[in-house]
């Protein structure tokens, strides 16, 4: 098979794309704020966005799930609706640069877990750059310089959720298509909110249907923008990219909802990013030379 030609500079693009269409969602979600319950507003957003994704989800349905897939599908289901849920409630209370600065952890969890759960290396590069990243977010939420919200609570609890899902998700790749999971995370991310969405149901006004309708459409062009981005360039190229959704998110909090610009926010999720590049250009370096090094071996 024919390796995929890189193309760096439309790579870039797509993820500058990427990077617009999340900063959509968290502009809707943050403008919708807590007229509804997080609950109720998730369900809305996934029932919506499964229903972009009912031509996979029946071809899922015709073919079957593999052997043995279907508590793992489950698993991530339960997940994930957590995760979207404590998102859903951070959105609402604090601004939207914290949220996505604090949102940069996931690639730490997952490394985390990746190492604990599927026993891989923990090389020196790894922990200095988890180490470096905590620092960041240390200094996005500068614990006893200022008191911290239920809602940073809530979106770092948010982080490491979306981490163990992204883990489960690596597992769910080696024995179903991409396609497969994506519909199937939608479809059991909706059951599981519906009985709960339900229980705190409150009026929703056809403006709000057609925001989180919209949420789902940003949200599902943004995935795949994202993927288009990793097929085109490495992410030593892209992941750096991924700051300018902090800038961009700056921007959209300080012009559309006055929030004050942080510039604590700023340099940390700068920290954080330039840590996960760090250990992408690192791993992407190793990865070349096709040697993993020892601990003692990787001191830079």
């Amino acid at each position: 098979m024919e390796k995929t030609p890189q193309r760096p500079v439309l790579g870039v693009l797509w993820m500058l794309a990427t990077g617009l269409n999340f900063v959509a969602v968290n502009g809707i979600v943050r403008w919708l704020g807590d007229d509804l319950p997080a609950l109720q507003s998730a369900f809305i957003r996934f029932a919506a966005g499964l229903l972009l994704l009912t031509p996979a989800l029946v071809s899922v349905m015709r073919r079957g799930l593999p052997d043995g897939s279907l508590k793992i599908f489950l698993l991530r289901g339960g997940l994930h609706t957590v995760a979207v849920v404590l998102w859903f409630f951070a959105m609402a209370r604090i601004p939207i640069a914290e949220v996505t600065a604090i949102g940069y952890i996931n690639p730490i969890i997952v490394t985390i877990g990746a190492a604990l759960i599927f026993g891989e290396s923990f090389a020196l590069r790894r922990m200095i750059a988890i180490a470096v990243a905590i620092v960041g977010a240390l200094i996005v939420l500068r614990p006893g310089l200022r008191e911290l919200s239920i809602g940073h609570a809530s979106q770092l609890g948010a982080g490491v959720v979306f981490g163990m899902s992204y883990l489960v998700a690596k597992r769910l790749s080696d024995v179903a298509p991409a396609g497969v999971v994506v519909a199937m995370l939608s479809l059991m991310v909706t059951v599981c909110l519906a009985p709960f969405a339900i229980l705190v149901w409150v009026p929703v006004s056809i403006v709000q249907v057609a925001a989180l309708a919209l949420v789902a459409v940003f949200a599902t062009a943004g995935h795949y923008c994202m993927t288009r981005a990793f097929a085109c360039a490495p992410m030593t190229v892209t992941q750096p990219v991924t700051f300018l959704q902090l800038v961009w998110a700056t921007l959209l909090g300080s012009v559309l909802f006055g929030e004050a610009v942080d510039p604590y926010v700023l340099l940390g999720g700068a920290v954080i990013i330039g840590a996960i590049s760090y250990m992408t250009l690192r791993e992407a370096q190793i990865n070349k030379r096709g040697v993993t090094p020892t601990v003692g071996a990787t001191k830079t």
